[in-house]
C-alpha cells in the first residue's frame, strides 16, 4: 500500500459513513456472515498452513471472533452514547459529557499462529468504534492470508477495510505511513520495531506480545489433573500459542510423577505416534522448525524429541532437570518443548519468576487455598519488567 492508497481509505473514513451506529452494525453482521458461510474454507486453509485439526479451528479461533462480534453488537449503542461527567467549579454551569468519537484509520498487523482470531478480533473493535482499518495478515500463514484477502472485500466495505498481503518489506512500507492507531500481535522483537515506527508520527499503539509463561505444580495438588491441563495448553497448536505454558516449576520429589502423567496424557491425546495423529499440528515453517530444534541441543528428552524436517514436525517433547540459565530458559519457546525446572519450595518458585521478565500468564496448580492466596498477593505486588 502506498500513500495514495492510504489516502483513499482516509477519504472513505472522512466521508462520515462509519459514524452511524447502524452502518457499524451492518458491517459486524456481515463479518459474522463471512465466518458462518466460509467456515469450511477457513478450516481448510489452516489445515494447509499449520496442520490444524478441523475440530480445533472453531474452538481456538472462530468461536472467539463470534463472541467478540456478539458483544460488540449488543453493547455498541451503549458504547457510542454520550456519557455524563461529574461537574466541578470550572464546569458548574456547563453541560458536561464525554462523546466517544471514531479515531480514524487504524493498522492491524495480525499473527500467523492464530491468523483469523488475532486479525479479525482487533478488526471487530475497529469497526465497532467507527474506524477504517487496513488489515495486514501474516505472510507466514500463507493460505489463510490469501483467503482473507479474497473473502473480506466480498463481505465488508472495500474502501474502508482493505487487506494488504506480503512480507516484511510490505509491513515496513505500511509502518512508514501515518495511521491513527496501530495494533500488532507477535514477538517482542518486532513489537519494538512497530513502536519505533509509530513514534515518528506519535501514533498510539496496542501491542499483544509473548513471554515465558510458567506453571507451578504444588505437591499438594492432583498431579494427574494438573498435567492433563498443562499438556492440553502446551501442545495445542503445536505449542505455538502466546499464553501456552512455557515451562514447569516443581519440587524434585514430584518431577518423575509429572513426567509420567504428561507421557500418559500425550498418548491419550495423540496416540503412540503423534506424527500420524490428525489432531497434532506442525511448526509453521522451516525457519521456526530449525529454531525450536536448536533449543533442544544438548538435552536428552524424557518424552518425545523426534522430528521430521520435511514435514516441519517436532514431537511433543518434555525435558527435565533443565538448568535455570540455559538457552532454553532465555527466550520464549513457541513450540512443543516443555522444560521442567526444579525448585526447593514455593518461595523458591516465586523468586525464580520474579527474577525474570514478568510473564504473560502464570498457571498455579495447588489444592491449598492459603498457597493460592500467597501467589496472588505476591504476583499482584510484583512490578512489571516487560
Amino acid at each position: 500500500m502506498d500513500r495514495q492508497a492510504l489516502m483513499r481509505v482516509r477519504e472513505a473514513f472522512l466521508s462520515g459513513r462509519t459514524r452511524p451506529v447502524q452502518f457499524r452494525l451492518q458491517q459486524l453482521h456481515a463479518l459474522q456472515r463471512m465466518i458462518t458461510e466460509k467456515e469450511a474454507e477457513i478450516c481448510t486453509a489452516l489445515k494447509q498452513d499449520i496442520n490444524r485439526s478441523q475440530y480445533d479451528t472453531p474452538l481456538l479461533e472462530l468461536i472467539g471472533i463470534e463472541n467478540e462480534i456478539s458483544l460488540a453488537t449488543e453493547k455498541l449503542s451503549q458504547w457510542a452514547a454520550p456519557r455524563p461527567v461529574e461537574k466541578n467549579l470550572l464546569t458548574i454551569s456547563d453541560e458536561v459529557y464525554i462523546q466517544p468519537e471514531p479515531l480514524g484509520v487504524v493498522l492491524i498487523i495480525g499473527a500467523w499462529n492464530y491468523p483469523w482470531a488475532l486479525t479479525l478480533q482487533p478488526l471487530v473493535g475497529a469497526i465497532a468504534a467507527g474506524n477504517a482499518a487496513v488489515v495486514k495478515p501474516s505472510e507466514l500463514s500463507e493460505c489463510s492470508s490469501l483467503l482473507l484477502r479474497a473473502l473480506l472485500p466480498r463481505y465488508l466495505d472495500q474502501d474502508l477495510y482493505p487487506v494488504v498481503t506480503g512480507g516484511a518489506s510490505e509491513t515496513q512500507e505500511l509502518l512508514r505511513l501515518r495511521f491513527d492507531h496501530i495494533l500488532y500481535t507477535g514477538s517482542s522483537t518486532v513489537g519494538k520495531l512497530v513502536m519505533e515506527a509509530a513514534a515518528r508520527h506519535l501514533t498510539p499503539v496496542t501491542l499483544e506480545l509473548g513471554g515465558k509463561s510458567p506453571c507451578y505444580i504444588d505437591k499438594s495438588c492432583d498431579i494427574r489433573i494438573a498435567c492433563r491441563r498443562i499438556t492440553w495448553g502446551k501442545f495445542t497448536n503445536c505449542g505455538q500459542t502466546c499464553i501456552a505454558p512455557d515451562y514447569i516449576l516443581c519440587e524434585p520429589s514430584i518431577q518423575g510423577r509429572v513426567v509420567e502423567c504428561i507421557r500418559q496424557t500425550l498418548r491419550e491425546f495423540y496416540g503412540a505416534d503423534p506424527k500420524s495423529s490428525p489432531d497434532y499440528g506442525r511448526i509453521i515453517n522451516q525457519r521456526h522448525f530449525n529454531r525450536v530444534l536448536g533449543l533442544m541441543e544438548g538435552y536428552s528428552p524424557v518424552v518425545g524429541g523426534q522430528s521430521d524436517a520435511s514435514l516441519c514436525y517436532i514431537a511433543p517433547t518434555v525435558l527435565k532437570d533443565v538448568p535455570p540459565h540455559s538457552r532454553l530458559m532465555q527466550e520464549e519457546i513457541f513450540g512443543p518443548l516443555l522444560p521442567i525446572v526444579t525448585v526447593s519450595d514455593m518461595d523458591d518458585a516465586i523468586s525464580f519468576i520474579n527474577e525474570r521478565e514478568k510473564p504473560l500468564a502464570l498457571y498455579i496448580f495447588c489444592s491449598d487455598k492459603k498457597v493460592r492466596a500467597v501467589w496472588a498477593a505476591t504476583m499482584a505486588n510484583t512490578p512489571s519488567t516487560s
